[in-house]
C-alpha cells in the first residue's frame, strides 16, 4: 500500500497546530505586551518648569522620547505635524496636557494616566484634544478594524489573478482595477456612511486603493516568482504578520520591539499610518508610508510583468512544437 496518503495526512495533522500556534503568537503576543517604547511626547514652557516635566517622563526609562518646545503653540504644531503624540505645557494654572485622539485613542488615554499620576493629588490637569477623533469613530475602532479587510482584499486580488492564469499587462491592469474599485467602495462605507474617516474623500479613496494594490501586487509577484507557494508566503506576510504588527489599533511605538518597526515596513501598517495622516492630519508625516507602499507595488508589478513561472493548474500547458521535417 502506498504511503503517500499517510504522509500527507500526517503533514496536515502537524501543520494545522503549527499554523494556529503561529497565529496566536502573531496576534496575541503584541497585544499582551502593549507599553510605551520611545513614544514621542513633548514638554513646553519655561526652562525650569519644562525640565521638571521632562524628568518625570524620563523616570520611566525607555518609555518616552521627550521633545522640548518653547511654548504651547509650538507643541500644538508638533502634534498636528505628527512629530509627537501629545505634549504637556507648563502654565501658571498648572500642567496643560495636549493630546491627539485621532493619532491614537490608546496613547491619549495613556498620557492622561501618566501625567495625572505624576502630579500631586490636589493638582488639576487640564486636557485639550488638539486633533480629536471623528464623532463617528471616537475610539478609533472602525479605523483599527479596517486593516484586516484591506489585507484580505489584496490577498484575494493577488491570489485570483494567479489562479486564473493572468499574466503580464493583463494581470497588472486587473490588479489596478480591482484595487481602485475596493478603494471607492471602502471609502463610501467608512467615510460617507460611518463617518469614521474625514479629510478629502478622493484622497482617502486613493490611499485605500494604494494599500490594496500594494498587497495584491506583492502576493501576485511572489506567486510569479515562486509559483503557488508564493500565495502562502504572501498570506504570511500580509495577513498573519502585517495585520497584528500594523499597530493601527494602538500605535507602533506601543508594540514590542522590533514588531512596531517591522509592521511599518509591510503594506498593512504603512497603509494604516498613511490613512491616519490623510484622514486627520492633512497628510502630515505621510512620506515614509507612501514610499513603503510604492516600493511594494513596484516590486509586485515588476515581478508580474517580467518574471517567468511555471503554469498553474488552471493554465493550459503549451505543447512542444515538433521540428519541421526536411528532405
Amino acid at each position: 500500500m502506498s504511503t503517500a496518503p499517510n504522509r500527507r495526512a500526517v503533514a496536515v495533522i502537524l501543520l494545522i497546530p503549527l499554523m494556529v500556534t503561529l497565529a496566536l503568537w502573531a496576534f496575541a503576543w503584541p497585544a499582551a505586551r502593549i507599553a510605551p517604547r520611545d513614544l514621542p511626547v513633548g514638554v513646553a514652557g519655561p526652562a525650569s518648569a519644562a525640565q521638571q516635566l521632562e524628568q518625570r517622563f524620563e523616570q520611566r526609562d525607555g518609555a518616552f522620547d521627550v521633545h522640548r518646545f518653547d511654548d504651547e503653540a509650538a507643541a500644538r504644531a508638533a502634534i498636528e505635524d505628527r512629530t509627537v503624540y501629545g505634549a504637556v505645557a507648563a502654565t501658571p494654572q498648572g500642567p496643560h496636557l495636549l493630546t491627539a485622539s485621532a493619532a491614537s485613542p490608546v496613547v491619549s488615554q495613556l498620557l492622561r494616566e501618566a501625567v495625572t499620576a505624576s502630579v500631586p493629588e490636589d493638582t488639576e490637569v487640564r486636557v485639550t484634544d488638539v486633533v480629536a477623533a471623528p464623532p463617528g469613530d471616537p475610539r478609533g475602532s472602525a479605523l483599527g478594524a479596517s486593516v484586516l479587510p484591506l489585507a484580505l482584499a489584496g490577498m484575494a486580488a493577488g491570489a485570483v489573478v494567479t489562479l486564473m492564469g493572468l499574466r503580464g499587462a493583463r494581470a497588472a491592469v486587473t490588479l489596478v482595477g480591482a484595487a481602485a474599485l475596493v478603494g471607492l467602495a471602502a471609502t463610501a462605507v467608512a467615510h460617507s456612511w460611518l463617518g469614521a474617516l474625514t479629510g478629502d474623500w478622493w484622497t482617502v479613496a486613493g490611499v485605500l486603493a494604494l494599500t490594496v494594490l500594494a498587497i495584491g501586487s506583492a502576493v501576485a509577484g511572489l506567486a510569479a516568482l515562486f509559483g503557488p507557494r508564493g500565495i502562502g508566503l504572501g498570506a504570511l506576510l500580509m495577513v498573519l504578520l502585517g495585520n497584528p504588527f500594523s499597530g493601527v489599533t494602538s500605535a507602533p511605538e506601543l508594540l514590542p520591539e522590533p514588531v512596531g518597526a517591522i509592521g511599518q515596513w509591510l503594506p498593512p501598517g504603512a497603509g494604516g499610518s498613511l490613512l491616519r495622516s490623510v484622514a486627520f492630519f492633512d497628510g502630515s508625516a505621510a512620506g515614509a508610508a507612501v514610499l513603503t507602499l510604492a516600493l511594494w507595488t513596484l516590486f509586485g508589478l515588476a515581478a508580474v510583468l517580467f518574471a517567468r513561472r511555471a503554469p498553474t493548474p488552471a493554465e493550459p500547458v503549451e505543447p512542444a512544437r515538433e521540428p519541421a521535417l526536411t528532405g
